[in-house]
């Protein structure tokens, strides 16, 4: 069976023919291929102006990423054949990685199931669907999932805002058996509790990990402040690097809860202390308190989730990191990072170094940070590549 054609407008295959794994709405040849001829989540072949095939991928007339490949081929079908055979793949480099069964799984395009987000955590998978397209065939992802990684249980944590841009309903529901109110990670060789069902994200932040394990080879004997700390992941295992005193800063009291039970289960409770409140405020305190750390850790959500955020983005990053600076000991570490996918690379070294002549300071870079490789970057999606971390001394006072 021949799929129905989506046809781009004139000179604007090239970036498809390159590998991008999007098309826009505005370039689309609405006149040979009317977008109200399309349901939600249905499979198209993607031509060029003059009719040569470009792929398969699933539409969504209502969006402004109107389709999204699923193959260089034409007449694919997302079924459940399909999603095994990407999963297969997806699996095996989490298997060379030695990380299963507690990491990121599928990292959606990256992993060519676009809108599909999976992560690991034991017998428990938590899976997040993002697009029409995959939700169309959430059942199939389900029982593909079973019949590979025979979990004990599989949530959908479909409560992600990004779904309203597809149209998509938010929930959270229980595919498969019967999910804990609390499962256990291993990272780094420390051990974690969070909750599948209601911790942030799918409940954990599997993009760090590298980072975090940077970041504890430093912790010696060390102060250490984690701001925005959620269950601890960089405060625990500072203090499993060695760190003599860790505070971590978070303004959610499960996530502080979770803390303390994941400082207790790590034999590191008597050097990790947790404080509830608005991270920024927290800063203003310690500093006039006097307060003074050896290392600071400040991963913030993201400030800049649209282009028009730019600016007042830029401006609270450099807020934050100021106050960080000016809690930290001269030549202090501080470990400034970024899930900002609008704030490049360059932007943020710059917004480091901004920051550090606010408070008469200067900084050198001792190390760049991004996310771990389980979140594998598509070479034609800067998109894919978000997390920014940089680690810098921050000298003189």
């Amino acid at each position: 069976m021949s799929l129905p054609n989506l046809y781009l407008r004139r000179r604007h295959e090239r970036r498809v023919q390159r590998g991008h794994p999007w098309v826009f709405s505005n370039e689309v040849d609405i006149e040979r291929s009317p977008m109200t001829a399309f349901q939600a989540g249905d499979c198209v072949n993607v031509s060029s102006y003059s009719g040569k095939p470009l792929g398969t991928a699933y539409v969504n007339p209502h969006s402004l990423i109107c389709a999204r490949l699923l193959s260089s081929e034409a007449n694919c079908i997302l079924d459940e054949e399909l999603l095994r055979e990407r999963l297969v793949h997806a699996l095996a480099l989490r298997e060379r990685l030695g990380w299963l069964p507690h990491c990121r799984l599928v990292y959606g395009e990256s992993d060519r199931l676009p809108g599909l987000i999976v992560d690991g955590y034991g017998e428990v998978l938590s899976v997040q669907i993002g697009t029409a397209g995959m939700e169309r065939v959430r059942d199939e992802i389900v029982r593909a999932l079973v019949k590979l990684c025979r979990p004990a249980a599989v949530v959908l944590r479909n409560d992600l805002a990004s779904r309203g841009l597809e149209g998509l309903e938010s929930y959270v529901e229980v595919a498969h058996g019967e999910v804990p109110a609390v499962v256990s990670l291993r990272e780094n060789g420390a051990s974690f509790e969070i909750s599948p069902l209601e911790g942030q994200k799918t409940g954990w932040y599997y993009d760090h990990r590298r980072n975090r394990a940077r970041l504890s080879h430093y912790a010696q004997g060390r102060s250490v402040l984690d701001c925005f700390s959620y269950v601890g992941g960089f405060g625990i295992q500072a203090a499993m690097g060695g760190a003599q005193s860790v505070l971590c800063l978070d303004s959610s009291q499960s996530a502080l809860a979770g803390l303390s039970r994941n400082a207790e289960r790590n034999g590191v409770a008597d050097r990790v202390d947790g404080c509830r409140g608005d991270v920024f405020d927290s800063l203003r305190a310690l500093r006039g308190e006097q307060r003074r750390f050896d290392i600071v850790v400040v991963d913030p959500p993201a400030f800049m989730r649209r282009k028009k955020d730019r600016r007042a983005g830029i401006e609270a990053y450099r807020r934050l990191n100021r106050r960080a600076m000016q809690v930290l000991e001269a030549d202090g570490l501080l470990l400034s990072a970024s899930c900002s996918f609008h704030l490049s690379p360059e932007e943020h070294q710059d917004m480091v170094a901004g920051a550090a002549a606010d408070v008469g300071r200067w900084v050198q870079i001792l190390e760049r940070g991004h996310q771990a490789a389980d979140h594998p970057v598509h070479p034609m999606l800067p998109e894919s590549e978000y997390l920014k971390a940089l680690l810098v001394r921050v000298c003189g006072y």
